[in-house]
């Protein structure tokens, strides 16, 4: 690391001033362009590696760094290594990509490791990853993020719990899941900790697709459904006892239920309903040793503490966006916040959601009618004598007609919806809303285009 972290951009020759990642001092450095390095890019150098790598600079012995192509290595990336092309590329399977390991940087006797394709696993690819599809009743909100948790049970040991998750688009009523580590309970968990129960299987099966409609009847009721509060009140060691008592009372109609410390399943066992419970940690996160790129107070979420594949900012009622770096509090509110999920990428405008469609058509119809309207209204007024006594005009029609003054009252009812809607609901908490403010969005817009209908068209005076 240099002494001096603050690098301004004149300082900085033959390359591009960088800040570093999550920098409280916002610390800059100079990144060099190819053929120059030194801290300030003054020094040039030429490098002696193969032409097919990447040069990225020289070390502090003037030799020169680089990265070697995926079939080479050595110091200058000269020796190739053609294990790869054994058996006419097909060391891995279902197209996953072949990577020769350095055996003087690897301990193991792997020559190689395959890069599989998504839904294939294995040293080669050559397993099949299970696959879950899942579609959802009309009478369930989801949230945009779920959490998708599978629990492997192991004889006399602890449940093993490993969670992933997913981003759902509205326009998808479904989701698919691709997972190839083994499971014997698939729970989702959406907004506000609704658990739904998914799967169950007492022996694994891998390679296998489980398709289910999640239905209402799926939902994992809190003890506080179930129970009065006195017994919810209860220790723990005093009440679990009793849990059998919601599966025998519920009978066929509650899968599951869970309280601050497990998650309770129901089973027949010799003609009678039992409730099995195993620990279950609801506040459980992997967030990168706290290390968040979440905004707003986001909370940051890794599918695993090591070698994570995903990562996702769980972001708080109004706020939105890959960091949760948006907002839709208020007067915030704009299409972008409305429509923002609904807008599928790389799909024409045909195949786009109704709701889409819709505004965009209303966005033409309102920009034209506006345009017409103020077209309209500058000829009226363009007139010289009109312009002398407009004001009077006015005024004397107000007091004259008074019906006009029903048209001003619903020009600020028109105006009223938006004003209601952003105040009473306070911001957009989920895309299910969309129509709701769709409405008070494009409503704001009619009172400007009804300036010439409203107040030139019946009257007389404009009309001679």
């Amino acid at each position: 690391m240099y002494n001096s972290f603050l690098i301004s951009n004149s300082q900085c020759i033959h390359s591009k001033c960088i800040v570093y990642y999550n920098s409280p001092q916002n610390n800059t450095f100079c990144q060099c362009y190819p053929g120059w390095s030194g801290q300030y890019c003054t020094i040039p150098y030429t490098c002696t590696c193969s032409s097919d790598s990447i040069c990225i600079g020289v070390s502090a012995y003037n030799r020169s760094i680089y990265v070697c192509p995926i079939n080479k290595f050595g110091y200058q990336c000269l020796i190739v290594d053609t294990v790869c092309q054994i058996n006419n590329n097909l060391t891995c399977q279902h197209g996953g990509q072949c990577i020769p390991v350095d055996e003087y940087m690897s301990s193991s006797n792997k020559k190689f490791s395959c890069i599989c394709p998504k839904g294939y696993s294995g040293d080669r690819c050559e397993i099949v990853d299970n696959k879950i599809i899942l579609s959802f009743e009309d009478d369930i909100v989801l949230s945009q993020s779920i959490f998708i948790h599978f629990i492997e049970a192991i004889n006399g040991s602890v449940p093993m719990r490993m969670t992933t998750f997913r981003t759902i688009f509205p326009v998808k009523n479904s989701l698919t899941i691709l997972w190839s580590r083994s499971f014997h309970l698939v729970f989702i968990e959406l907004y506000n900790k609704n658990y739904y129960l998914v799967v169950i299987q007492k022996i694994y099966e891998k390679s296998t697709t489980i398709i289910k409609k999640i239905k209402l009847s799926d939902r994992c009721q809190h003890i506080n459904e179930l129970f009065n509060e006195i017994f919810v009140k209860l220790h723990l060691t005093r009440r679990i006892k009793y849990y059998h008592l919601s599966c025998q009372q519920n009978l066929s109609n509650l899968p599951c239920f869970y309280d601050d410390v497990h998650i309770c399943l129901c089973y027949d066992h010799r003609k009678q309903r039992l409730a099995n419970c195993f620990e279950f940690n609801y506040n459980m996160k992997s967030d990168c040793l706290g290390q968040s790129v979440c905004e707003n107070v986001g909370q940051y979420f890794q599918d695993t503490e090591v070698c994570p594949e995903r990562s996702i900012c769980i972001c708080r009622p109004c706020f939105f966006g890959v960091r949760c770096q948006f907002s839709s509090n208020r007067f915030g509110l704009s299409l972008d916040a409305i429509l923002g999920y609904h807008i599928q990428p790389n799909i024409s405008l045909l195949n786009q959601l109704n709701i889409v469609k819709i505004s965009l058509a209303l966005t033409v119809i309102f920009l034209v009618a506006g345009f017409i309207n103020g077209v309209l209204s500058s000829i009226t007024f363009n007139n010289k004598q009109i312009c002398e006594v407009g004001c009077d005009v006015l005024k004397q029609q107000i007091q004259q007609y008074k019906h006009l003054l029903t048209a001003s009252v619903l020009l600020v009812i028109l105006g009223l919806p938006r004003l209601i809607i952003l105040f009473v609901s306070k911001c957009m908490k989920s895309t299910n809303d969309g129509w709701l403010f769709l409405v008070g969005y494009f409503i704001s817009f009619i009172p400007p285009m009804l300036t010439f209908v409203v107040f030139i068209l019946p009257s007389k005076f404009y009309k001679e």
